[in-house]
């Protein structure tokens, strides 16, 4: 199979602002054009190979969901339409279509806001040290990806690339950004998940935690980034889930465990992927975006 995602954005009229794992960000002046690359990373490792379409998969699931969540807290998203962004993007327009995102500049939290539903991942294995995550006791006798009796608040650092996020308690949160903006960002990150779910669950998925961002535009609080995408969640078929073990999913938990059943030690640089990996991953992405968009 030729592998032909887009890998990396190269527009020398734009003044490259960031390139993360997955997105190149380009300042605009006024605005920052953000284009969803073909990247894919694991353990914080951007893999050498691209998975082809995955960044209009990402665009277009994060454009629904702030749609969604209009009325719970505004977004950054200007346009999806690269005819309506500025002029200077045009001789562009062939890799900006479907993949990219104008957007209001806003100023960044400094942290990063999970909510989880599901008992999965680094939550089971701190579970299993203390019965607590991040600092919240749960019951005990909990199984691997147990439905918890509410979905809980669990932030993290916003690690420099390339190092881990680290989490941190609601009172760490509060000593960064403040109390009452503490509880804001609790409030909508628990109410977009809540509704999140809900939606979900019609189209047959579970989205077990989610991590968001949110910016400041003067005093009003907003989600950046990106929103509800395999990227940032864990979203397991409805149909095939039981708890007390790990689920099938349609994120890049498939990716991770190939990565897991090699002798590499989650360091740069990141082995060549098979072609199979490449597909089976794809395919699963795009099952959870025809799922929720038919």
């Amino acid at each position: 199979m030729q592998n032909s995602g887009l890998i990396k954005t190269d527009f020398p009229r734009l003044k490259l602002f960031n390139r993360g794992k997955v997105r190149d960000v380009y300042d605009l002046e006024e605005f920052l054009l953000i284009v969803a690359t073909d990247r894919i990373s694991a353990f914080d490792v951007i893999m050498p190979d691209p998975v082809p379409g995955k960044g209009e998969i990402l665009t277009r699931m994060s454009a629904f969901w702030f749609k969604q969540m209009a009325d719970i807290v505004g977004n950054h998203v200007i346009s999806t339409n690269p005819d309506e962004y500025p002029a200077v993007c045009a001789p562009y327009r062939a890799d900006l279509a479907g993949r990219s995102m104008l957007v209001k500049k806003a100023k960044p939290l400094p942290v990063e806001c999970v909510v989880r539903g599901y008992l999965s991942g680094s939550a089971w294995k701190d579970y299993g040290v203390n019965k607590t995550v991040s600092g919240i006791r749960l019951p005990d006798g909990l199984k691997e990806s147990a439905k918890l009796p509410e979905a809980i608040f669990t932030p993290s650092t916003k690690a420099p690339e390339g190092q881990h996020d680290e989490p941190i308690t609601r009172d760490d949160m509060e000593k960064l950004i403040g109390r009452e903006l503490t509880a804001q960002v609790i409030k909508a990150t628990l109410s977009i998940y809540q509704r999140a779910v809900a939606i979900a669950d019609k189209a047959g998925i579970i989205i077990a935690d989610t991590k968001m961002e949110f910016g400041m535009m003067g005093t009003d609080v907003i989600i950046i980034d990106e929103l509800l995408t395999p990227d940032s969640s864990r979203f397991w078929p409805k149909d095939d889930y039981a708890e007390g073990r790990s689920q099938k999913s349609f994120d890049k938990q498939f990716l991770r465990d190939y990565l897991l059943s090699l002798n590499w030690n989650k360091k740069p640089p990141a082995p060549q992927l098979p072609d199979d990996i490449i597909k089976n991953t794809r395919e699963k992405y795009a099952e959870a975006l025809s799922r929720l968009i038919s």
